[in-house]
């Protein structure tokens, strides 16, 4: 008769145990299924990581770039005005609707680089470009800005930091002849510079 209760009591005592090993395996394969999932997200997250962080470093050059010529545009605005010279259509001879420097600007911006670099001076150049009236305001912002960019690129590639220039389109807005004239807008399709200290 005691028997009975101790054999039912053993046989509870199996089943508790067994159920205890299968919801300790349940456990295990839910927290490896988790620890999988959590490590593919880590993997995800390191590789957008990676990604922004390339982005981010191309984006410092372009940020760089942008900040010299923000300096170096705000120190000509703190300089004292000492000389400009014009590269006009006498002299240098931009083509309507060109960006394209001659010859003869060529040798006008290697003598006025000499210039500077035999001046020894510490200068601001600001490059001022200028069109004539013809055509509409949008194109002749951007012409104005390709000159002065040539202007600028020809001067570095001649000893002339970058940082020491800045440019500037007046497009058509800032004629010095008639544009109604052959001679007048040709005139007008200039390039200023103006050297501060």
């Amino acid at each position: 008769m005691h028997i009975r209760p101790v054999i039912i009591a053993a046989i509870a005592a199996s089943a508790l145990s067994l159920g205890g090993c299968a919801t300790k395996d349940f456990v295990n394969q839910q927290v490896s299924a988790e620890d999988a999932k959590v490590q593919a997200n880590q993997d995800k997250a390191q590789a957008a990581l990676d990604q922004h962080q390339t982005h981010l470093s191309q984006l410092d050059q372009t940020t760089k770039d942008a900040l010299d010529r923000a300096t170096a545009a705000g120190k000509l605005a703190e300089g004292k005005f000492l000389y400009s010279m014009v590269l006009s259509d006498d002299s240098v001879k931009f083509p309507a609707d060109s960006a394209k420097l001659s010859p003869e600007a060529d040798q006008r911006l290697t003598d006025f680089a000499e210039k500077l670099k035999n001046d020894n001076r510490n200068v601001y150049l600001e490059i001022q470009g200028h069109t004539d009236a013809i055509g509409p305001d949008t194109v002749n912002q951007r012409l104005g800005e390709e000159r002065a960019e040539a202007v600028r690129l020809f001067m570095n590639q001649h000893g002339v930091p970058l940082n020491r220039m800045s440019t500037i389109s007046y497009g058509k807005k800032d004629p010095v002849a008639d544009n109604k004239s052959r001679t007048g807008r040709a005139q007008n399709r200039r390039v200023v510079l103006i050297v501060m200290s």
